[in-house]
């Protein structure tokens, strides 16, 4: 399963070169991800009031092209491993048919001590296996 997600670039999300700070493109690939969670049902919220949580360990990013203002990227999230605490997403963000930027994010299933856990039931979902 993949989901597809739409962010227009705003001007202050530029830096002094007229390109998407790299920085900000952690914020579209988090939207993105929280964005893949919703089509699941999955609240975050939800699971941290079970006693649970999911944090980023990990995200390695390759910038291939510039995004500007008034660009309108697609980002699309795809589960690509799923182990017993742990999972990778791969995202990549597009102009149109042109790849902007790819990411691997690695998170972690933590208890409510900052813990790696097993994932619970709630996130024994099939969509989420790649």
């Amino acid at each position: 399963m993949e989901t597809k997600s739409i962010i227009t670039v705003r001007s202050y999300e530029c830096d002094r070169y007229g390109h998407v700070n790299n920085a900000v493109y952690l914020n579209y690939l988090e939207f993105a991800r929280m964005e893949f969670m919703k089509t699941l049902g999955l609240s975050l919220d939800e699971l941290r009031q079970n006693g649970f949580a999911l944090v980023i360990a990990r995200i390695c990013i390759d910038y291939k092209r510039e995004a500007r203002q008034d660009d309108i990227l697609q980002i699309i999230t795809k589960p690509v491993k799923k182990g017993k605490i742990s999972g990778i997403f791969g995202q990549r963000i597009y102009r149109d048919s042109e790849l902007i930027a790819e990411a691997e994010v690695t998170y972690v299933c933590i208890d409510k001590n900052g813990k790696p856990v097993r994932f619970p039931a709630e996130l024994k979902i099939e969509e989420l296996e790649s």
